[in-house]
């Protein structure tokens, strides 16, 4: 994932070197030979058809950013190999951008430091685009920076710097601040040079610790000095310190350790690495370097285990979360305070408010007291013409009180005499109105009796039309049971004499089956009687087949007999029998 992240950052530099017109849109044929050298730097085969088939819909002006990173994840990215010289990739990339883009001819660094500087700003750089370098990680690079050369970072200048200019840089003007010597003005080039590099090495180059030591060979056991460089994942060692001539690696991984070895055979400083299929025995400078170099292998292992790939890159990871953690936190202290403030802001207002209704309550107050005060003197002067006027009002009515006093008693004996007057015509009222009340009363009684008369001469009509219409219904009705008794009797005479024909025919046909059956009977028995005579006069040669009894069967001088003793018995009852009617028949 973070090897993607740096592929694309370097490519996005590419990109924006190749837009000419600041419009996020390169021509089709620039980004075909891009995407020709991406493929051929990073040991991919180029697929040209691929590419004219993914663009084929856009053939009408030149790409976007956004249009050509999905071919490039999807065609290149995708199928990228760490196998590649990823240095050997960013400098191609940078190839590409920096003659258009560095500005400034007064740099006291090499065209190969800036393009370090260049790897370094895409490192700490945000994942984000436009790319740029925050404050916090400048300052970080700045550290390393004059850590390596061996001098201390000026902290006056850069809190002045970072007081007074932008909050982030772009790749260029981090160039630019570092090719100026803004920070280290006595610095010579070439101790910047080397300090670049440095940095460099440790952070694109991943190199933890490099430098000569002595290491034991495994067939000669010779003691042979070689360039050593620890990486995460391997301690290789060269023959001399340009890195071309690779003699060997060390490969690190969870079983391997590292542990301190006592002097022996004049040999001092000694360490040794243990892997799983062999040992190495290396002998550093002096104790410290061994101690560093000790110190180094060992968190190589531990980051091994613990399934992590680079120190610094976690470190950068780490940066983020807590400038994340950070910025959330300002973000949330900022939200509170405009909370805070607009709370501020409205008690203020509820306060002015406050004090502006109690000013006007206060000038209401002082209007109503003047106008209480005003309405009290009216009041008293006009209780005042009250009491005078009713004074002389209370004169004129005890003056017409004694007038009306005697007019109220001549009006007095007046209503009392009309009040007899009025009692006598009630009783005379009421003696008339009682008169009336019983004459209506007796005609109302009258009129009742007249009602219920009429109404009973009403009914007697009606029960006797209807017994009117009863009569004549019974009379039909006695007509038609008469006719229908006289039918009943027709039916009954001639189902009688019906009876009595079936009653002789019945009889006949008895008589007419009686005499057939003696017929019958006679006919039978003359035919019974001839076949016996026949079988009685063959009885000798025929011998009738009828079930046997269980008894011993009679034996003759030629064999068994045909017959039982008690069938011969019987044979001879039945010839006797027979002689004895004939006989009599002769008779």
């Amino acid at each position: 994932m973070w090897l993607r992240e740096d592929l694309l950052k370097s490519i996005w530099h590419a990109f924006t070197a190749l837009d000419v017109d600041h419009r996020g849109k390169v021509s089709k044929s620039q980004l075909k030979v891009l995407s020709y050298n991406l493929c051929t730097v990073m040991k991919i085969p180029h697929d040209p058809v691929a590419f004219e088939e993914h663009f084929k819909d856009d053939s009408k002006g030149p790409l976007s950013s956004d249009g050509y990173m999905l071919y490039l994840n999807r065609f290149i990215l995708d199928k990228v190999q760490e196998d590649f010289d990823v240095t050997e990739f960013h400098r191609m990339c940078w190839t590409l951008c920096y003659k258009k883009k560095m500005r400034s001819p007064h740099l006291s660094i090499s065209i190969n430091d800036a393009f370090k500087v260049w790897c370094i700003f895409n490192f700490l750089s945000e994942d984000k685009y436009p790319l740029v370098i925050i404050i916090d990680e400048i300052e970080y690079f700045l550290r390393k920076l004059t850590e390596a050369m061996g001098i201390g970072l000026d902290e006056e200048k850069f809190a002045e710097y970072k007081a007074n200019s932008k909050s982030c840089l772009s790749a260029w003007e981090t160039i630019n601040l570092v090719g100026m010597t803004y920070f280290c003005r006595e610095v010579e080039p070439q101790t910047l040079s080397m300090g670049i590099n440095h940095v460099f090495t440790e952070l694109i180059m991943d190199v933890l610790k490099q430098g000569y030591m002595v290491k034991k060979g495994h067939k000669r056991k010779n003691w042979t000095e070689r360039w050593f460089v620890l990486r995460p994942t391997a301690l290789s060692y060269y023959e001399s310190e340009d890195v071309l001539d690779l003699k060997g690696e060390i490969v690190l991984d969870q079983s391997c350790c590292v542990e301190a070895l006592n002097d022996k055979d004049g040999k001092k400083c000694l360490f040794i690495i243990k892997c799983s299929d062999k040992s190495f025995e290396i002998r550093a400078p002096d104790k410290k370097k061994r101690q560093e170099w000790i110190q180094a292998v060992h968190s190589c292992i531990q980051l091994r285990r613990l399934g992590l790939t680079s120190p610094h890159r976690e470190a950068r990871r780490r940066r983020r979360e807590v400038r994340q953690r950070q910025q959330a936190e300002e973000e949330e202290l900022a939200e509170r305070m405009k909370e805070l403030q607009a709370a501020n802001e409205r008690k203020q207002r509820e306060l002015e408010d406050m004090r502006m209704k109690m000013e006007e309550a206060a000038a209401r107050a002082a209007r109503e007291e003047l106008q209480r005060k005003k309405t009290e003197l009216d009041m008293q002067d006009r209780y005042r013409l009250d009491l005078e006027r009713e004074k002389l009002v209370r004169l004129q009515m005890e003056e017409q009180m004694a007038q009306k006093s005697s007019e109220l008693e001549q009006y007095l004996q007046r209503v009392r005499e009309l009040e007899d007057m009025y009692h006598l015509l009630e009783e005379a009222l009421e003696d008339e109105r009682q008169a009336k009340h019983d004459e209506e009363a007796m005609r109302k009684l009258q009129s009742r009796l007249l009602q219920e008369e009429a109404a009973k001469r009403a009914e007697l009509e009606q029960l006797h039309l209807q017994q009117q219409r009863e009569l004549v219904q019974t009379e039909v009705e006695k007509k038609e049971l008469i006719a229908e008794q006289q039918a009943k009797d027709r039916d009954l005479q001639a189902a009688a004499l019906q009876l009595q024909r079936l009653k002789k025919e019945q009889q006949d046909a008895l008589e007419q089956y009686e005499v057939r059956m003696s017929k019958k009977l006679e006919r039978a028995a003359n035919k019974t009687k001839t076949w016996k005579d026949k079988v009685a006069k063959h009885e000798g040669l025929v011998r009738l087949i009828q079930p046997g009894q269980k008894e011993p069967q009679r034996m003759t001088n030629w064999g068994p007999a045909s017959f039982t003793d008690t069938e011969l018995e019987m044979r001879k009852k039945f010839w006797q029998q027979s002689k004895a009617k004939g006989a009599q028949t002769q008779t």
